[in-house]
């Protein structure tokens, strides 16, 4: 039988042929290739050239990362009890595997070797840089490490991994197993036509009569937004604010696995030599210090809070005088500021996103690639994919050159996990005379289309797609050929996210808008009038939801700057803590947060979360370029091919040849302000904290 991850890497994957017993003897197979593949490269007799010891390291080790990111996508997009079983027997190895190479002495003593080899000098900057990149994660992967120390790394390696994962099962089964039946169909007054129909529907799959609810956010945001009936918001509420915590199930409790990744973290930055994980994570960022970082975020909470306590005080006053609502719980906010949105722009997010059908908008963002960067992203139907509702594209220039290719799936569904995200199955590689071209994965969780209709998405859904994009565009677009330096590899993660930041803002801009919107009834655009509310309304509370990812990025900074780990009532105080400091609203004492912050402890945000704020400054700024050539022109938008190229050229195309700073210094000619994010958050005015509370 041959087995689908075993196929050469200059084919494409074949999703469909793959089966959970693919899994173990693939990943068994590669992981012996890619460990005889590092012992033969650490030999010294070995010439010191990129030849002898980088190609035959990276051809190895790319066929077994290619097949473990097949695999770990397949366990996030179509979880089932065997693909999760197959993932979870194979983690260990991999991890062991990983953790064995970054302690190899003999391979890192080979690229000590190759730097200090007389024609490296010579080397193309590129080549350089791997090099360079790769004796600093030897150093952050415990290679100087001997004795008990090298083995307690090991353990810590494996276990770190084993334990994130399960973190992330809870969180996906929580959600999963959760549902609530409404029999009484004016529980449901108020909320969207299309999201009761998919409840009724739902509930005709389970064989019950009514409407069935969850908590995937297709059903859970419009619940919170648009429900008369305020205890089934506030059931929902207490549902989502408690998953994997100690108010459910007990197998699925995160509250030890959030001690237990605190100290392991700790343990593991104090054992290569560092105060706290934090000061860890940060020797490959671009902020330098948790101090800077902690400045950062707290020079612009003191900037957006006054705007934020004004927010809630106008919503606060709308809900008592409009509604005679004393009392404002957290599970009103939602509800309480659409109506107040409704009132003041006079429309409603339901009315906006019966424009923004899923075929129109991915047309209008197909068109947006193609003018800023002269890509087209075309069907690409011979890929055969893991769910007959993901569908695979290419990305070809202007010269007809095939780029890359963009896996794509967009709608939420039972077995997978939610949010939105890129991973990559294959970077850009060149082997002699043959490209190696990328292969990238998209992934959202929309409302699926239903009743022969196809489906529509909220604004807020459309700058999602936008932002993921731009992700994607960053490994589609790269013209880098050394793995070791691709985007996703060697990008300083508090700089990952200016490319997709970047995306969203043309989501606002009104030829963009005409072009991504057509009716799910008439196909008529979105008319100006709407837009123009719409774009009124851009900055709606846009204090509160700055100062709630600021809530974020401390907590995240301060359980991580710590020498020691946390037990959870401690991680609980110190979220508390961070909220008395910079948050406006302060949610129930019950409220678990932390246990589904998938983010921070089963992601790669730890220590980092403060990057979506950081790249949000170089995203603005970037986009600022963009507003002034489209202004020194007296254009009506800022879909601007020549400031395009620029981008292309200096920061999607180059990746991680040269640290992030230098990548925008060469398409701005300066260094980042933050005057374009507080422009673009209409917080560029000074607001007295007087003036927000009077």
């Amino acid at each position: 039988m041959t087995n689908p991850l075993l196929a050469p890497l200059d084919t494409l994957i074949d999703y469909v042929a793959i089966e959970p017993a693919h899994i173990e003897p693939a990943v068994d197979q590669l992981i012996e290739q890619a460990r005889a593949a590092v012992e033969a490269a650490a030999n010294p007799a070995l010439p010191a050239t990129w030849e002898a010891i980088v190609d035959p390291l990276d051809t190895a080790g790319e066929k077994l990362w290619r097949a473990w990111s097949v695999v770990g996508h397949l366990n996030a997009v179509v979880n089932t009890p065997e693909l999760r079983q197959a993932y979870n027997d194979c983690l260990p190895k991999v991890s062991e595997f990983s953790t064995w190479t970054g302690l190899h002495l003999g391979l890192y003593q080979q690229y000590q070797r190759l730097q200090s080899s007389p024609d490296f000098q010579h080397w193309p900057s590129t080549r350089q840089r791997v090099v360079e990149l790769a004796l600093r994660d030897f150093q952050l992967s415990g290679v100087g490490l001997e004795g008990e120390d090298r083995e307690t790394y090991m353990q810590l390696a494996a276990e770190l991994a084993q334990v994130s994962q399960k973190f992330s099962e809870n969180v996906l089964d929580a959600v999963d197993q959760w549902t609530l039946l409404i029999e009484d169909e004016s529980r449901l007054a108020g909320i969207p036509v299309d999201v009761v129909q998919a409840a009724r529907a739902r509930a005709e799959e389970q064989e019950k009569a009514g409407w069935l609810l969850t908590l995937k956010m297709p059903c859970y945001l419009p619940v919170m937004q648009y429900a008369h009936d305020r205890e089934l918001r506030a059931t929902l509420y207490r549902a989502y604010g408690t998953l994997a915590s100690e108010h459910g199930k007990p197998e699925q409790d995160n509250s030890a696995l959030i001690e237990r990744l605190l100290a392991l973290r700790a343990q593991e930055a104090k054992l290569l030599g560092y105060a706290d994980f934090a000061e860890l994570r940060l020797q490959t960022r671009m902020a330098r210090t948790a101090g800077e970082v902690q400045e950062f975020l707290r020079d612009l909470a003191h900037r957006a809070k006054p705007y934020a306590q004004r927010d809630l005080d106008e919503l606060r006053a709308f809900a008592k005088t409009q509604y005679q609502i004393t009392e404002l719980e957290p599970w009103d906010l939602p509800y309480y500021a659409e109506r107040l949105r409704e009132k003041r722009y006079a429309y409603s997010e339901d009315e906006v996103k019966q424009y923004f059908t899923e075929p129109r908008v991915m047309q209008g963002l197909f068109q947006v690639v193609k003018t800023l960067f002269q890509v087209t992203l075309e069907a690409c139907p011979e890929i055969r994919l893991w769910h007959p509702q993901a569908q695979a594209l290419r990305a070809v220039d202007a010269q007809g050159q095939v780029l890359g290719y963009l896996l794509v799936d967009l709608y939420a569904r039972q077995g997978k996990q939610g949010g939105a995200w890129v991973d990559s199955e294959r970077n850009r590689r060149r082997i002699g005379q043959h490209l190696q071209l990328p292969v990238v994965g998209l992934t959202c969780n929309f409302t699926p289309p239903a009743d022969g209709k196809p489906s529509v998405l909220t604004h807020d859904d459309v700058i999602t797609l936008f932002h993921e994009s731009g992700h994607a565009l960053h490994a589609l677009l790269s013209r880098v050929d050394e793995p070791g330096v691709s985007a996703f590899a060697s990008v300083e993660w508090d700089a990952i996210e200016l490319p997709s930041q970047f995306m969203e803002n043309f989501c606002w801009e009104w030829p963009v808008v005409q072009a991504l919107s057509a009716h799910v009834q008439t196909g008529e655009p979105l008319p100006r009038e709407l837009y123009d509310k719409l774009l009124a309304a851009r900055n709606f509370q846009s204090g509160m939801q700055t100062v709630r990812q600021i809530e974020f990025a401390l907590f995240d900074m301060a359980i991580h700057a710590r020498p020691e780990g946390m037990n959870i009532a401690q991680v609980l105080q110190t979220l508390n803590e961070v909220r008395q400091e910079v948050a406006v609203v302060i949610p129930p004492s019950w409220h678990r947060f932390p246990h589904n912050f998938s983010h921070l402890f089963a992601g790669g945000y730890a220590a980092g979360y403060y990057s979506y704020k950081w790249a949000e400054v170089l995203s603005a700024d970037a986009y600022a370029a963009f507003e002034e050539a489209a202004q020194a022109e007296g254009r009506q938008d800022t879909l601007h091919p020549h400031t395009g190229k620029r981008f292309l050229d200096e920061v999607l195309a180059v990746g991680g040849t040269r640290p992030a700073a230098d990548s925008f210094l060469a398409f701005r000619g300066r260094a980042p302000l933050l005057d374009a994010l507080l422009r673009h958050g209409g917080m560029d005015t000074a607001l007295s904290t007087d003036t927000a509370s009077a």
